[in-house]
C-alpha cells in the first residue's frame, strides 16, 4: 500500500530526488527483508487455509481465489520489480542512464499494481470468512426477527 499511496507524489520527483531516495538512500531497504518475510508468510498461510477449507464449497473457491491473487502479486513482483531493483544496484557504480524514467515507471507502476492485486486478494479472503459465517447468528442479532421468533 505504501507504494500505491506514494505514487502520485513520487511521480512528480525530478531525477535527482527520485534516484536519491530510492536508489542511494534506499528508503525501502526493510521492504526487501522484513517485507519479504510478511509476504511469503501471507502466501503460505493462505495456501494452508485453502487446504483447510477444501471441502467447504463456495468458501473454498473464495479462499483459493484470494490465495491465487497473493501468488500472482508475488510473481508480478519477480517479473517486473526485481529486475528493476537489480538495475538500480548498477546505478550505484555505473551512474544513472538517460532513460531513467523507463525504469522508474516500471518500478512504480508495478508496485502500484501489486498493491491493487493484494487488496483484491485480501478482499476475497475476507469474503471467504463472511460466506462461512452462519446465517442464523445474523438473524438472531436483528431485534425485529427476535420479535417474530417469540411470536411463533
Amino acid at each position: 500500500m505504501t507504494h500505491l499511496l506514494e505514487l502520485p507524489q513520487r511521480m512528480r520527483f525530478d531525477q535527482q530526488l527520485w534516484v536519491k531516495v530510492t536508489v542511494f538512500e534506499n528508503i525501502y531497504k526493510l521492504f526487501g527483508s522484513v517485507g519479504a518475510v510478511f509476504e511469503i508468510t501471507a502466501i503460505l498461510t493462505a495456501i494452508v487455509l485453502v487446504f483447510l477449507v477444501r471441502k467447504r464449497g463456495s468458501t473454498f473457491y473464495w479462499t483459493l481465489s484470494g490465495a491465487m491473487l497473493l501468488v500472482l502479486a508475488f510473481l508480478s513482483w519477480i517479473i517486473f520489480v526485481a529486475p528493476m531493483n537489480a538495475e538500480f544496484a548498477k546505478w550505484l557504480t555505473n551512474g544513472v542512464p538517460a532513460d531513467w524514467t523507463r525504469y522508474r515507471d516500471q518500478w512504480e507502476y508495478a508496485h502500484a499494481l501489486n498493491a491493487l492485486i493484494k487488496i483484491m486478494g485480501l478482499s476475497l479472503l475476507v469474503i471467504s470468512v463472511l460466506v462461512e459465517t452462519p446465517k442464523k447468528r445474523a438473524i438472531h442479532s436483528d431485534p425485529h426477527s427476535e420479535k417474530l421468533r417469540q411470536q411463533e
